[in-house]
This record gives C-alpha cells, sequence and structure tokens, in this order.
C-alpha cells in the first residue's frame, strides 16, 4: 500500500472515530484519545487532523482541545442524502403499490402544508388522485399528521395560529385540540389513518421517515376510496409503517423498539 493510500486511510479512520457516540457525546475527541481508540502514534493522528481541519472536515473547539466534525461534512451529507433518500423512496413506493394495489405518495412538511414529491400509481380506474408537486392541508391529512407526530401542544398551536381549521370532510379536525388527540393516539402505533378527514369518501395510511438524528424529515402514505379501502387499514398501515421504518434505516435512523420484533 502507498504512502498516499495509508494517509487516505488514517484520515477516514480518523474522521469516523469523530463520528463515534463516545464523540458526539463529549462534544468531541482529543489527539490522545483518538490514537488511543486507533491504536496510532499521535503525531499521524495530529498531522490526519490537521489536513481534515484545513478542508472544513473537522473543527477544532480551541477551550477544550479537542476534535469534532465539521460543518462541511453536513453540507456534503445533505447534498448527498437528497439524491439517495430519493433514489431509496422510489422503490419503496412501488413495493407499497404492488402489495396494496392503491396509489403511495412520498411527502414532506413545508410550514402547515405537505408537499408530495413523489407518487406511484397502479393504474385503476378509480383512485386517489396523485398529488405530486402540490399542497394539502397538514391538519386533515394522513400525511400531514404523520409529519406532526413530534410536535407537542405548543408546537401545534404556533404551527396553526393563524390557520382556520376548515371543515372539508365529516371527520375533519375542528381544532387543534382535536388534532392533538388524533396525534397522541397514533403515536402508540407508529402510523396514522384518516378515515374522511380530508375528503368524504377517502381513507388513507402514513407513517414518518425519520433521518439519523431521529427527526422526521418526510411519511409515505397510501390512499384509496373507502369502499374498497376500509376492511384493509390495518394491513395497510403495518406495511407503509414497515417501508418508513426501512427508508429510515437507509437515512441512518435506529430501528423503533416499539415497533420491533421480539427478540
Amino acid at each position: 500500500m502507498s504512502d498516499r493510500e495509508t494517509s487516505i486511510r488514517r484520515g477516514i479512520e480518523v474522521l469516523l472515530s469523530l463520528a463515534t457516540d463516545e464523540a458526539v457525546e463529549q462534544g468531541g475527541l482529543g489527539v490522545t484519545r483518538i490514537s488511543e481508540r486507533l491504536e496510532r502514534e499521535k503525531s499521524q493522528v495530529s498531522r490526519a487532523l490537521k489536513a481534515l481541519a484545513e478542508y472544513g472536515l473537522v473543527e477544532r473547539n480551541r477551550d477544550a482541545l479537542t476534535y469534532r466534525l465539521g460543518w462541511r461534512i453536513y453540507a456534503l451529507a445533505q447534498r448527498a442524502g437528497q439524491p439517495r433518500f430519493l433514489e431509496e423512496a422510489a422503490p419503496a413506493l412501488a413495493r407499497l403499490v404492488a402489495s396494496l394495489g392503491e396509489r403511495a405518495h412520498l411527502s414532506v412538511l413545508q410550514g402547515n402544508v405537505v408537499l408530495t414529491l413523489l407518487s406511484d400509481s397502479p393504474g385503476r380506474a378509480v383512485e386517489a388522485v396523485g398529488w405530486v408537486g402540490r399542497t394539502t392541508p397538514a391538519y386533515c391529512t394522513s400525511a400531514g399528521e404523520a409529519l406532526l407526530l413530534d410536535h407537542d401542544r405548543a408546537a401545534l398551536e404556533a404551527l396553526f395560529v393563524d390557520v382556520a381549521f376548515e371543515p372539508l370532510a365529516p371527520n375533519t379536525p375542528r381544532s387543534v385540540d382535536e388534532l392533538a388527540e388524533h396525534l397522541a393516539a397514533a403515536r402508540a402505533t407508529g402510523s396514522v389513518v384518516c378515515d374522511e378527514q380530508f375528503e368524504q369518501g377517502l381513507i388513507s395510511v402514513a407513517a414518518p421517515v425519520r433521518d439519523g438524528l431521529g427527526r422526521i424529515v418526510a411519511c409515505l402514505n397510501v390512499s384509496a376510496p373507502r369502499f374498497r379501502f376500509a376492511d384493509r387499514v390495518d394491513e395497510a398501515a403495518e406495511r407503509v409503517r414497515e417501508e418508513a421504518e426501512a427508508l429510515s434505516a437507509a437515512l441512518g435512523a435506529a430501528p423503533d423498539p416499539a415497533t420491533a420484533p421480539p427478540a
């Protein structure tokens, strides 16, 4: 192995050491601790850190004399994560369509509305409308509620302070109180079911997608006419939750212990 290859490998090892739980919990690691973890000479670790710092991949905490991951790492992750996210999401939607025979969507939260990024359809004569590039209210859709699962009451009030809860369907939430109650029930299962909340005759199910920090960044949902979907809601919720968890894992999220299979 050439000296250059050795230096690259050493730099990667140092970089990865700053992504460990120990480094995150302590706000960084010093040269001595990194050298101990990697069983490398301190001079080698110091040179690797200096090179990484020059490129903004690590930064030094001058007070504590430790190093942590630099902001450029987060910028690179953002650029790499978005294309991969969409690449992983497309087959997830296709699997949902294949197993449930209904339209599936990938959506994100924009303020207090939901934006659909991707949609896949089985091509049935009667099915839910495709919403790619369009927005829907977050307070009365399964996608919106899945994206709001981590919002507490104060966050909901702040988000919907200027929003009128228009009764779009028989079961549309009429207030933040009703929305908060629905979210509390959904948290226990990890998925959301909306029965005629957004549109009369429409049922939809959704589950959140989380990133490596555990934050909800998107959701998967399936919607269909009530007359052929009402007796399949439990099955659909389980399938959507499974695909959302798989997509979350692809983004680096830890498995949800509440939905993990028994050992």
